[in-house]
């Protein structure tokens, strides 16, 4: 008689439970296919998308350790193939206890990776030669009177042009268009232009502080208006919001973050004159209050227009020169809706991708939903901003919430640009830090990185070309590559 310990008996008991499992996924994936409209024949990316979600509303982590102990497939790389890898396990499982379940073949297991880099070739271009990880670089409004500056960039391994829109004028784009597609024709490599809509930006106006007063600090109250006002008793400062409809919104006890998260406040009073916020974050040496600085509210439902009249506007030129728009601040699937109805409406040609910035909590939590709504329509990537990101859901959170991003890009075969402040600091005085090495190294599971524009942006290219190519041999996505180590062999 066979003992409750013994590994034929624990094996037995990892196979029912890892077909128990099959089954809450398979079951669970119609959920999010209903509420996404999608259960009629959805693409295979939407379809491994849901699984992937009803797999992770389990706790795997005991079931992990198990199939490790065993010499199985714990489960932890599975987000291109959610099923696959189930069938899998349960195959070679089912055949210790001499029964039979279809595994999936070599093409089968490896299909949503396959896919992915079909997609990502699709939106971004072939990558180069030497690295799958792609580099996008945010143009300075100087590329527009130096072409030679395009030339250095491409050569450096430029695969992607940002055009902020939200800087500069069609004009000035223009010209740094015509600048990329003459250093394309002198070095042979093609270039994708994303065009980056600025998006319905929130942000101080004026400012009006209490004499000898320059700074504000912990405690203070700053009334948010829409106008500045005479004086007001007990208020520290007073500043002007860029979207004054946004104050409708606030309610007493909402978080409101300034000037990049430099002053954290919140509501404690609604006046007819705007709102008052009291300041309970900020350097202990107080924060200059300035004008043109960002608001944000993550605390706050904000009904706002996702696309402003000036991004409208800015669509005539994109349709004309972008082989990629960004998209600032789509929260729901109804933005989407309305971009792609304005792209259509234009006659936007069918391979003009789209790139949605994930800047907000609404939009990570709507993420598989906004996927949903444009899956084979055109070609989909999706950007961490990670500086508004940071912000909005919480420096503590933000590295589990770029993780959990990533995972969810990969499941729905999405491309994904790593962005804000890589290699921040060599691109603005020259040398790198030693953590944005270290970030830059992880930027390498995307499928593309971003870098912002500075005095040393030729050398944050080189070294990141350089960078991205070593990173390859050893790691791709989450798996590791078991390649020779350099230094012991």
């Amino acid at each position: 008689m066979v003992s409750s310990s013994s590994p034929s008996c624990n094996l037995r008991s990892l196979l029912e439970r890892l077909l128990e499992l099959r089954q809450q996924v398979v079951e669970g994936s119609q959920k999010y296919l209903a509420a996404w409209g999608c259960l009629t024949s959805p693409p295979a990316a939407i379809h491994n998308l849901a699984r992937y979600l009803a797999l992770r509303q389990q706790d795997l982590r005991s079931l992990q350790l198990e199939l490790a102990a065993a010499g199985l497939s714990s489960l932890g790389r599975c987000e291109s193939r959610v099923l696959e890898s189930l069938d899998a396990v349960i195959a070679i499982l089912a055949a210790t206890q001499g029964l039979t379940h279809t595994a999936p073949s070599y093409e089968e297991f490896y299909a949503g990776d396959t896919a992915l880099e079909q997609h990502a070739e699709a939106l971004f271009g072939p990558p180069s030669p030497h690295r799958r990880a792609r580099i996008m670089v945010t143009l300075p409004s100087e590329a527009a009177e130096q072409p030679e500056l395009l030339l250095q960039l491409l050569e450096r391994g430029m695969n992607v042009a940002r055009i902020n829109c939200a800087h500069d004028e069609p004009s000035v784009w223009e010209k740094m268009v015509a600048h990329l597609r003459q250093a394309e024709a002198q070095t042979q490599r093609r270039c994708k232009i994303l065009l980056d809509l600025a998006g319905p930006k929130i942000r101080t106006g004026p400012v009006a502080m209490p004499p000898g007063k320059t700074k504000v600090y912990r405690g203070d109250r700053i009334l948010l208006t829409a106008k500045v006002p005479e004086a007001s008793a007990g208020i520290s400062c007073q500043v002007t919001c860029s979207l004054p409809e946004v104050l409708a919104h606030l309610q007493v006890g909402a978080s409101v973050w300034i000037d990049d998260g430099k002053i954290g406040a919140r509501v404690v009073r609604i006046e007819p004159a705007g709102v008052v916020l009291e300041v309970d974050k900020v350097a202990p040496q107080g924060k200059k209050l300035r004008a043109e600085k960002g608001l944000n509210f993550p605390d706050s439902q904000l009904q706002i227009r996702s696309l402003t009249d000036k991004d409208c506007q800015d669509l005539d030129f994109v349709v004309r020169h972008a082989d990629l728009v960004g998209y600032s601040f789509v929260q729901q699937p109804a933005d989407l809706q309305l971009l792609v109805s304005e792209l259509e409406r234009r006659q936007a040609r069918p391979d003009l991708g789209l790139i949605l910035k994930m800047e907000t909590q609404r939009a990570v939590k709507n993420l598989p939903a906004l996927i949903a709504t444009v899956a084979g329509c055109r070609p989909l990537g999706v950007m961490i901003a990670r500086g508004d990101l940071a912000v909005e859901i919480g420096w503590l959170r933000l590295g589990e919430i770029q993780e959990e991003l990533l995972w969810i890009c990969e499941a729905a075969q999405v491309p994904v640009v790593w962005a804000t402040q890589v290699l921040d600091q060599l691109t603005k005085e020259g040398l790198p830090s030693r953590p944005e090495l270290s970030d830059a190294v992880m930027s390498a599971r995307a499928e593309c990185v971003m870098l912002n524009k500075g005095p040393y942006l030729l050398e944050a290219v080189a070294l990141l070309d350089e960078l991205l190519a070593r990173m390859q041999t050893h790691q791709h996505k989450k798996s590791q590559r078991l390649r020779a180590l350099y230094s012991w062999r």
